[in-house]
């Protein structure tokens, strides 16, 4: 199972993975594996329209030096795909 979680969700790999082997037992996923793709926070800025990556504490535009920005990837949550034999 690969899961895509976007860095701003506050997701943590490890629960995932404990909370999907407890409730998988006796069912057709138990055993399966969950295969995690991280995704970083990164923004758009309004003033010279250059993508980003946000570094923590650090909310400023590293071209113009803006703080007026969007969000465009990080809050992402979902099954990419499931693999099944």
């Amino acid at each position: 199972i690969n899961l895509v979680i976007g860095e701003m969700t506050g997701v943590v790999e490890q629960c995932v993975q404990f909370y999907f082997d407890f409730l998988s037992k006796g069912t057709s996923a138990e055993g399966a594996a969950l295969s995690f793709k991280v995704i970083p926070t990164t923004a758009r800025c309004r003033g010279c329209h250059k993508n980003f990556e946000l570094k923590e504490f650090d909310w400023t535009c590293p071209y113009c030096q803006s703080n007026n920005m969007e969000i465009v990837a990080g809050k992402e949550l979902f099954v990419e795909s499931i693999e099944v034999e």
